[in-house]
């Protein structure tokens, strides 16, 4: 496998190869036992900021995605976020696969790419 990092639903069944299933959202996902969940780690604090989630979701339209990006970007920077971000990078460097664990319905339209892309530059800095 080329990237050690994958990133799949919550509420589709773990399979073999997943690694070490992180789960990156800050609430529980509804309805979803922890047994069947399956996650070894959650990361309440690598999401984005409630403030900001709040903000995002006013708008269904799209329109502020590009922004949220950016802000998002800006916290996973700031010291609330960065160990979170550094324990996440440590997970992938122990080897072995990582899956982050998602309830989101659209998650290219979330804060989960926004989180793999910052992970492969953090892991390339260090």
């Amino acid at each position: 496998m080329d990237d050690p990092v994958r990133v799949r639903r919550v509420y589709d069944p773990p399979e073999d190869g997943e690694g070490t299933r992180v789960l990156v959202d800050r609430l529980w996902p509804r309805g979803v036992s922890k047994e069947r969940a399956a996650i070894d780690v959650w990361l309440k604090d690598i999401t984005p900021s409630d403030e900001l989630r709040s903000w995002y979701h006013q708008d269904r339209s799209g329109a502020r995605h590009d922004t949220f990006v950016d802000r998002y970007r800006t916290e996973l920077d700031d010291p609330a976020h960065t160990e979170a971000v550094d324990r996440l990078a440590g997970i992938v460097r122990a080897g072995g696969p990582v899956t982050l664990i998602t309830a989101v319905k659209d998650v290219a339209d979330s804060h989960v790419p926004v989180l793999v892309d910052h992970l492969q530059h953090v892991m390339k800095r260090t």
